[in-house]
């Protein structure tokens, strides 16, 4: 297998010496149901034009890009186009609000813009006058509706008509071989659940580290066909969609994330980068599917789901090879019935699916073993360019874990039980933010993660994100997270807020999964005209109240919720109460529901 080790400036065109007219990515143009194909070829020719009609926007080295978009063919050009002549491109989330988008522009100078769809135009048109760097901005979507009043908006297709036949292709060359592993790739600005976002700048050498890295423990071949459904914006999925490309493998792009089950049964991808939220997801619609099969189905898939777990979990996860009656019984399981449940899901060849961006439930994770799938959970930060550690399927992993430390970065444990990280890998520091690049380093160079944690064995455990610990009134440390997931993976609990901090016990707000929840309450006669009746009806609240008890029976009674509020509508982007990788901005949660958190604390 050959892999390129290549800068990212000549990734793509290194590859396409080597793979040629081989396919390399399958897509859709925004609003369209028709997937199109892309050689290496096309990549690589399409990235030069890109490059071409930089120069002549006058795009000046170490130039900072913004990107605004959903996942889509032309966020790859752009990306690779920006590399090609020196250029830092700064992706947005595509969910990003207007006074986030007016930060990231003026912090970074920002002053041509690529835009997906008309939401992002939108949003790019009406913060232009507050950004006084910008100049352009670059529409991919044809069916955007540019404002009457917009001599700076230009379509993707007349902005390639810049660089057509290559006009300064030798400048481009020159550029290629002045790029260094200190040129910054990219800034990613982190939502935080505290605080004002922060650019992490990030190196190219950063990513031949992490490439080199992750090559060395990922099992992932030019065989493969990876799926992005994570946004290019997050970290993992950029960092990911880079390590798939430098193997030749091929990518089936997802434009919209709510899509992706429906990708998933299309194109049978063999590997995705996922968030745990993806296979709690999966395991409830698998587990509702069986809830309601007739007791002879349930008994024979409960069986099965135990010699998936004795064979894949208690045997091969720990290195042991499984007995030969438990080996034949599990072959049989697998080609039958679990092959089935993964032809459901479209994964009928699959490979890998690494996950991380928040902490796995266990069972979740046993469950994904069991039925034949290589889930490899993994630990990072957009500051350690995504993967710190991982599974590695070579080597014993314990569910739980979030794996061993990958080549090249140096683990530490702080005193007070917090990760240190160094190695090449490790981000530089913050964008224009001396302040804080003085707290994020101690004096040996270790970069301050936040999280707690600890090694046993060579892997590493996560307790905790220091800044999310709560205290109640008694005293007693409260880890929010890892209530939390143990309640989501429940088939009634969408989304669910813990509140411990200074009160005397411990309750929550929830978001009920509203259709299953409709759905029990006509089964069992319980009328209700509006979301909100549904919610405060005594005898859901009471069968919720079940549920949460059994799910945490192996909590210390301090960390039991005692009681909770039923929500009637989704925690919102648009109300600040998520960031960008939908995890829960605590304070403004506070400060939203404060009625109905006091409430839950009346006597």
């Amino acid at each position: 297998m050959t892999h390129s080790t290549s800068h990212l400036s000549v990734l793509v065109h290194d590859q396409a010496k080597q793979y040629g007219d081989r396919e390399v990515m399958k897509y859709r143009e925004f609003g369209s149901s028709t997937w199109s194909s892309c050689s290496w070829n096309e990549l690589s020719t399409t990235v030069k034009v890109v490059s071409n009609a930089l120069l002549n926007l006058g795009v000046k080295p170490q130039e900072n890009l913004g990107v605004f978009s959903q996942n889509s063919a032309q966020y790859l050009y752009v990306d690779f186009g920006a590399w090609g002549i020196r250029a830092v491109t700064i992706p947005f989330y595509a969910t990003c609000s207007e006074q986030q988008i007016e930060f990231m522009i003026n912090d970074a100078k920002v002053r041509i813009l690529f835009v997906g769809e008309q939401d992002q135009y939108d949003k790019a048109h009406r913060v232009f006058a507050l950004c006084p760097t910008l100049e352009r901005i670059v529409i991919f979507d044809r069916h955007v509706r540019i404002s009457n009043h917009d001599p700076n908006a230009l379509y993707f297709d007349d902005f390639l008509k810049l660089g057509k036949d290559l006009p300064r292709q030798s400048e481009v060359e020159t550029l290629y071989k002045a790029a260094s592993p200190t040129d910054l790739a990219n800034i990613l600005y982190t939502s935080g659940t505290t605080g004002n976002s922060k650019g992490v700048m990030l190196t190219h050498g950063q990513y031949i580290a992490a490439l080199e890295a992750n090559r060395r423990c990922v099992p992932i071949t030019e065989h493969d066909r990876v799926l992005n459904f994570l946004p290019f914006a997050h970290i993992f999925e950029k960092g990911w969609t880079l390590l798939a490309l430098s193997v030749g493998a091929s990518l089936i792009v997802n434009t919209y994330p709510q899509e992706v089950q429906q990708t998933m049964k299309v194109m049978h991808p063999t590997s995705m980068s996922a968030v745990p939220r993806f296979w709690e997801k999966v395991y409830n619609g698998v587990m509702e599917k069986i809830d309601k099969s007739s007791s002879l189905q349930r008994k024979i898939f409960k069986n099965a789901l135990n010699i998936g777990r004795r064979h894949n979990v208690e045997y091969i996860s720990r290195g042991k090879r499984p007995p030969l009656p438990l080996h034949l019984e599990y072959e049989v399981i697998n080609r039958t019935l679990f092959s089935i449940v993964r032809k459901e899901l479209g994964l009928e060849n699959a490979n890998i699916f690494p996950t991380a961006g928040a902490t796995v439930a266990s069972h979740v994770e046993e469950f994904v073993h069991s039925i034949g799938i290589n889930m490899v959970v993994g630990y990072g930060l957009t500051e350690s360019l995504a993967t710190v550690s991982c599974d590695h399927l070579d080597k014993v992993f314990t569910i739980g874990s979030v794996g061993r430390p990958i080549h090249s970065i140096k683990v530490k444990i702080s005193e007070e039980g917090e990760i240190m990280l160094k190695g090449p890998t490790i981000t530089p520091g913050y964008y224009n933010r001396e302040d804080l690049n003085k707290e994020a380093f101690d004096e040996e160079g270790f970069f301050h993660t936040g999280d707690v944690g600890y090694m046993k064995d060579g892997e590493l455990y996560l307790t905790e994100r220091i800044k999310d610990l709560f205290k109640t009134s008694n005293g007693k440390y409260i880890a929010p997270q890892m209530i939390e997931s143990k309640l989501l993976v429940d088939k009634f609990i969408d989304q669910i807020a813990v509140i411990a901090d200074e009160r005397k016990f411990v309750s929550a707000l929830i978001i009920p999964e509203y259709r299953l929840l409709e759905e029990y309450a006509r089964e069992h006669h319980i009328s209700f005209d509006s979301r909100e009746h549904l919610c405060e009806n005594e005898q859901i609240n009471k069968m919720m109240m079940e549920r949460i008890a059994t799910l945490q029976q192996q909590l210390a009674h301090y960390e039991q919720i005692k009681r909770f509020t039923l929500l009637p509508h989704h925690f919102s982007m648009e109300r600040g109460e998520l960031t960008n990788t939908l995890k829960l901005k605590r304070p403004t949660i506070n400060a939203n529901y404060k009625a109905e958190i006091e409430k839950m604390y009346e006597e």
